[in-house]
């Protein structure tokens, strides 16, 4: 049988003529790492794998080897769990500032009170969810028959790493001894349900109805409210979040300078208050205390080097006692002294500034969250949840991503100076309920924006990510071994900010889409891909501008990406029903600009397994010479035989996907399973 793995069962599909035409072997290990330190980095992100082995024709009658393989991720548990804790952190912050707003009016004062109690409440419910959570110690995959499930309702649904590896091997026996003449080369795509509230439902719309809604309504509120748009209550948050971190830094520039004037020394004293300087002189009254620092160290400068040597009598010392009585008296008296009560003066205004800007702050959440409560903090539950299921998805692929790409010196230049295209593709409808789960996830994969990334050296073996901030603004921290981390460029070895830019193209390709098409509107679905087209085609505009020309010579070569852009735009454009070039397009651009590529549907089990399979395939032909004759062969091979059947019989305990022949007949051609593998009811 060739070259088969320890513990592979083989089984051969043949054609009509009895000829071999693929080979799927089950595989019991996961694929090899030929480093060792790899091995927790990737086995902290990456769970139970399942294995195939395929051999498929070239189109110069040569073979090629296929590994796919699909793997578990127990971020699925650990990014809900570490996002929970910091939303109670914040949310318990928040309560404790309005209590500590003082006295107000009777009216304020019963709001706030009744604001209290709801956001309380809401406390105790994440409090509850997270305990539930943390009884799951060890999971990594949550079914999509749980997806209703509300103790669950943080965690993604099906998330896996779907990855394809084309092999180039010797083969012996069975597998004559010719070798594919083209490189190995590896493919990944990250499949999960689409991120959104199931337990709460659709009966009102998803989430990017019900903002559009509430900010409306808000808006024209009655007289006893000022209405604050999300973008003024944004910046106001990130304003607050910059004087937080400033006040520390303000500190320890001002304690340094003590220490230079301590220590006596000029060139330190001026060094230390070049630092304090340079932060935050917006503020009047810190500004004022920073120039009383100023002129008594230039005060005390001048005095020492013009006292020097002194006795206190003639020219000098005239010029000395216009400067002050104690120079001639004490021509080395203690600078420390002299500028500890400003340094005090100094940290209580900031200190003032913070107080303010946070009662200020305070005041306008309190009328955010009085205005309709129930409404509002619903909100924020349904937005929280649906950003953590999108959220752990994000760093499950953006770990894979680094991992596979560890040693590219221009994806690492690519990652620091532009940061990293994230690109979803979606298989929802626009008809009935998924038209809720479309809106859900459309915003909870623009809400990504508000996250980066750091990477820092492990310091033990706990390599699993840890998550700081606020929902503003989260960032999170990718531990990586120290050989990998030494690899990395200075820039994100030294701390930089890692940004993503989520985008997300939808085709819906079921039959309910094909009454959405027929006697519903698909507008949702219309402006979502406008508008991430959109997001798209600026990123590439700064990559293009941002990485070294060189680099930029050697990519146009290799890629037309802006005959891709004009021909994905050109798509959008026309309206076509189910247009699932677009899906094509847009996953080619993602590859081609070094992206972390996400399928989703509703449970990311029956429809994402079809389109998986089908990516994979069309890579083979048209990236690795698959013979056109068994195109149509190694598809269905993969759907009757491969990991994404696996998949549905995890789920559902059936290895059946859930269509039927009446369904199946409003798909796009390429997107119908073989028959046998269908027919069992969704869940």
């Amino acid at each position: 049988m060739g070259e088969i793995e320890d513990g592979e069962a083989d089984h051969i599909t043949t054609d009509v003529q009895g000829q071999k035409c693929a080979l799927v072997c089950e595989c019991t290990a996961p694929e090899t790492v030929s480093r060792k330190d790899n091995l927790p980095f990737l086995n902290a992100v990456l769970k139970n794998p399942v294995c195939k082995l395929y051999r498929f024709p070239t189109s110069d009658n040569k073979w090629m080897r296929i590994r796919e393989q699909m793997s578990e991720s127990i971020l699925s548990f650990h990014i809900p769990k570490e996002l929970i804790s910091l939303q109670i952190k914040e949310d318990l912050c928040r309560n404790q500032e309005l209590k500590e707003l003082g006295e107000l009016s009777p009216h304020w004062d019963n709001l706030r009170k009744n604001v209290l109690t709801h956001c309380d409440q809401m406390v105790n419910m994440y409090q509850d969810i997270l305990t539930e959570l943390s009884k799951e110690t060890g999971s990594s995959f949550k079914s999509s028959s749980s997806k209703g499930e509300k103790t669950l309702e943080f965690v993604p649904i099906n998330l896996h790493l779907q990855r394809m590896h084309v092999h180039s091997p010797h083969l012996k026996g069975m597998f004559i001894s010719l070798s594919i003449p083209v490189p190995d080369a590896l493919y990944d795509v990250i499949t999960v349900g689409a991120p959104a509230a199931h337990f709460q439902g659709f009966k009102n719309g998803g989430l990017r109805k019900l903002l559009h809604r509430f900010e409306t309504e808000r808006r024209n509120t009655g007289y006893q409210f000022i209405y604050y748009s999300p973008e003024n209550t944004a910046k106001a948050k990130e304003v607050l979040s910059n004087i937080n971190q400033l006040q520390p830094l303000i500190a320890t520039h001002a304690d340094l300078l003590l220490n230079s004037a301590s220590q006596h020394s000029p060139d330190s004293l001026k060094n230390s208050l070049k630092m304090l300087s340079e932060k935050d002189r917006v503020w009047a009254h810190v500004g004022k205390s920073l120039n009383c620092i100023i002129a008594m160290v230039d005060k005390l400068i001048e005095r020492d080097g013009s006292g020097e040597g002194d006795d206190g009598s003639g020219k000098d010392g005239e010029k000395g006692h216009s400067l002050g009585d104690s120079v001639i008296t004490h021509p080395q008296e203690d600078w420390y002294e002299q500028l500890y009560p400003l340094i005090l003066t100094l940290k209580d205004c900031m200190g003032e500034v913070v107080n303010r800007a946070k009662q200020s702050l305070t005041f306008v959440l309190l009328q955010e969250l009085a205005y309709s409560l129930p409404q509002c903090l619903m909100l924020t539950l349904r937005r929280d949840v649906v950003f953590s299921q999108a959220l752990a998805g994000l760093v499950c692929g953006f770990i894979i991503k680094l991992h596979t790409s560890l040693y590219d010196p221009g994806f690492l230049e690519q990652l620091h100076t532009v940061g990293l295209i994230v690109q979803y593709e979606g298989l929802l409808s626009t008809y009935s309920e998924e038209i809720g789960m479309l809106e859900d996830m459309a915003v909870g994969i623009s809400d990504l924006k508000k996250v980066a990334f750091k990477i820092t050296e492990a310091t033990s073996n706990d390599v699993l990510p840890v998550i700081t901030g606020r929902r503003e603004h989260y960032v999170v921290e990718v531990k990586l071994p120290g050989r990998m981390f030494e690899s990395l460029p200075l820039q994100i070895k030294e701390g930089q900010l890692l940004h993503v830019y989520p985008v997300l193209f939808n085709v819906g390709i079921n039959e309910q889409q094909t009454l959405a098409e027929r006697f519903g509107d698909v507008s949702l679905q219309e402006s979502i891909n406008q508008e991430n087209f959109e997001l798209l085609k600026e990123y590439y505009t700064v990559f293009m501008e941002k990485m070294p020309p060189d680099y930029i010579s050697h990519f146009q070569e290799q890629n037309d990406l802006k005959g891709l852009l004009e021909n994905l735009h050109q798509n959008i454009q026309a309206k076509k029903r189910k247009n699932v070039e677009i899906m094509w397009l847009a996953a080619t651009i993602c590859r081609k600009l070094n992206g972390i590529r996400f399928t989703c549907c509703k449970s990311a089990k029956d429809r994402t397994s079809m389109s998986v399979t089908l990516e994979q395939c069309s890579i083979l032909r048209d990236e690795h010479q698959l013979h056109k004759d068994f195109f149509i062969r190694a598809l269905d091979c993969m759907r009757r035989e491969g990991c994404r059947i696996e998949n549905v019989l995890k789920n559902i305990k059936c290895r059946k996907y859930a269509f039927n022949m009446l369904q199946l007949m409003a798909f796009p051609k390429y997107y119908r399973p073989p028959e046998g593998t269908y027919g069992k009811a969704d869940t």
